[in-house]
């Protein structure tokens, strides 16, 4: 572990050999301890066989954030017969081993949540809202150590970190915290149908069973939480399993989780290989997958989906285009691209990857970009002053090599002074390349690096028709002073969100806004009362009161209710005064008299017109 980090490793878990209990720290005391801790069910044993009976107990311990390198099941520490080796990026040094699970693990784990689902699914949403409140608080208060530990695991910069994952994960928790008793409550809706108005009728958001959230490395906190959070306050229960290269991130989320008070077998992170994954896609207790990663293993999770019919929202690449109009704001313009295009070292689905700009002010821009860029301070991700760290992995590395060596080797240009360091880590350095063509790897794939590609265009149609050349769809920006012109880019640009003078990547941090993607980018929304709808079974639930012997439309099918028909339909569905043409033919049926209820018909005429 580096020693920078202000993170204790964890002591070794004690065992109370008479009542088979597992803690951390001093032996447990049931109840309110008054201070941090989690429940822990006594049916887990060290052989992990369940016992006849089951209680909670408390366990408590110091609050100071600890590094956990075992997956955390039913609020336990689980230790596997795997590993997974934690790296440093920026030393190349090992973190921490997580002692990973098998599929035998994971299957545990599924089985865990499924067994806590009925008890959670029941616990008023306001009790599940104090929970992330507390979650909240424990988040805030080690906000620190949170950045430093994803700093060290995946190379962010630690002021980065708290920009673009802590303050998302507590801005996601505060809004599900004040809005979930609102967004989950019944939903009146008066029924359009006039021969249905007396009906009560309206939408019941209910929990769907035990979610599979598969993560990514590159913000292994915001995202995490952003399928996390609204799926536990709905009422699933939840097994999440983080990327290799952020594991250590993961598994603190689940310790955060279990000391706010989460039940046990409500949340569980389960540290696995990738060969592993296939339990949370055909476990038959899973309901839905949330999935964030790579377009190629998005594919293969939606085909194992497919094959149960099992829902999946996935999140997945992007190729981002940006179109800066004759007008654009010159310093706005150029601060923001350089911002959005090598944030987090480009390792960003919505990083910036490709600009169009107008040629009255390419000239001018790409200056002010390159002089911005050459300023980027690229090294030490846990030191202040640091605008990039490097690259999460040698692989990824690797292929921001190649694209970049495929464009220069096909015509391109780098007009910034990067230059690869020698020495330990991945870094790269930022770089912005001009005289690219569409046939180059920058332009048609994902590079997910720290490259800025820029192409000149002779006005807007070229550049938005340019811009939406691609397979992805993920979010785009328009950089314009008129109104006008930034009405069209909106209504035209091809993406899940798009920004005005900021890159649509800035919405990821607004918690109410639907963020995903269309064609390769990706299948559904997170975020907000959309992305609620996620994870959620959306019931249409509605009472009739009974009052009747029948029903209008009920049996038999005789020749008045043939006529009935007749004359209800045009009076329904026709245009203007002419639907009134039927109305004696109506009221001259026996059905109308007996079945329809006059006075609700009455107080619900506005509905014809």
């Amino acid at each position: 572990m580096a020693s920078s980090l202000p993170i204790v490793r964890p002591r070794r878990p004690h065992h109370n050999t008479d009542s088979k209990i597992l803690w951390w720290g001093r032996p447990a005391r049931t109840g309110w301890t008054g201070g941090s801790g989690f429940w822990l069910r006594s049916q887990l044993r060290r052989d992990k066989s369940p016992a006849p009976d089951f209680r909670l107990v408390w366990i408590a311990y110091n609050a100071l954030m600890k590094i956990f390198t075992d997956s955390i099941i039913d609020n336990a520490d689980v230790p596997g017969p795997g590993s997974i080796v934690s790296i440093n990026p920026a030393t190349g040094e090992e973190i921490a081993t997580a002692r990973s699970l098998d599929a035998q693990g994971v299957q545990w784990a599924v089985e865990s949540a499924r067994a806590a689902f009925p008890v959670w699914a029941a616990t008023p949403v306001k009790g599940r809202q104090n929970i992330l409140g507390r979650w909240l608080e424990i988040m805030v208060a080690e906000a620190d150590s949170v950045a430093a530990l994803m700093s060290a695991e995946m190379g962010k910069p630690i002021t980065e970190a708290m920009l673009v994952d802590v303050m998302p994960a507590c801005a996601t928790l505060e809004y599900w915290e004040r809005t979930a008793e609102k967004n989950l409550a019944f939903r009146p809706v008066p029924p359009d149908q006039l021969l249905f108005s007396h009906w009560q009728a309206g939408y019941q958001f209910e929990p769907m069973g035990v979610i599979s959230i598969i993560t990514p490395w590159n913000y292994p906190v915001a995202i995490p939480m952003w399928g996390v959070v609204p799926a536990l306050v709905a009422g699933n229960t939840v097994v999440m399993k983080p990327a290799s290269d952020s594991v250590l991130t993961g598994l603190m989320l689940a310790d955060q989780a279990r000391r706010a008070g989460m039940p046990p077998g409500v949340f569980n992170a389960v540290a696995v290989p990738g060969s592993a994954t296939g339990v949370l896609l055909e476990h038959p207790e899973v309901a839905k997958v949330l999935f964030t990663g790579s377009v190629e293993i998005g594919r293969r999770v939606a085909a194992t989906c497919a094959e149960r019919l099992l829902p999946c929202q996935l999140e997945l690449g992007g190729n981002d285009a940006a179109v800066v109009a004759a007008d654009a704001p010159l310093e706005r313009t150029a601060s923001g691209l350089v911002w959005a295009a090598f944030m987090n070292s480009g390792q960003s689905c919505a990083s910036v990857e490709r600009v169009y700009v107008i040629e009255e002010i390419y000239e001018r821009l790409v200056r002010r970009i390159v002089d911005l860029t050459n300023e980027l301070h690229v090294g030490d991700p846990s030191r202040a002053g640091t605008d990039l760290g490097p690259l999460a992995n040698a692989g990824q590395r690797e292929i921001v090599e190649s694209h970049v060596a495929d464009a220069l080797g096909k015509g391109a240009k780098c007009l910034t002074d990067g230059v690869r360091p020698e020495g330990p880590g991945f870094f790269y350095p930022p770089m912005v390349l001009v005289d690219v063509t569409d046939d180059m790897k920058v332009m048609r794939e994902e590079t997910f690096g720290p490259l800025m590609p820029i192409v000149r265009v002779a006005d807007l149609d070229e550049a938005i028709r340019r811009a939406n050349d691609s397979p992805y769809g993920l979010a785009a920006s328009g950089w314009t002073r008129s109104k006008k012109t930034a009405e069209r880019l909106q209504r035209e640009l091809a993406a899940g969100a798009v920004g005005i003078n900021e890159h649509g990547i800035v919405a990821a941090g607004e918690v109410t806004a639907p963020w995903g993607g269309h064609g390769d980018s990706g299948i559904g929304r997170a975020h907000g009362p959309i992305g609620l709808h996620e994870v959620v079974n959306v019931k249409y639930v509605f009472r009739d009161d009974g009052a009747g012997d029948a029903s209008a439309w009920h049996y038999p099918y005789d020749e008045d209710f043939s006529r009935f028909l007749r004359a209800a339909l045009p009076m329904l569905y026709r245009k203007g005064l002419g639907k009134f043409s039927t109305v004696f033919s109506l009221a001259g049926t026996k059905r109308f008299w007996q079945r329809v209820r006059k006075s609700t018909l009455v107080a619900n005429l506005h509905k014809l017109f």
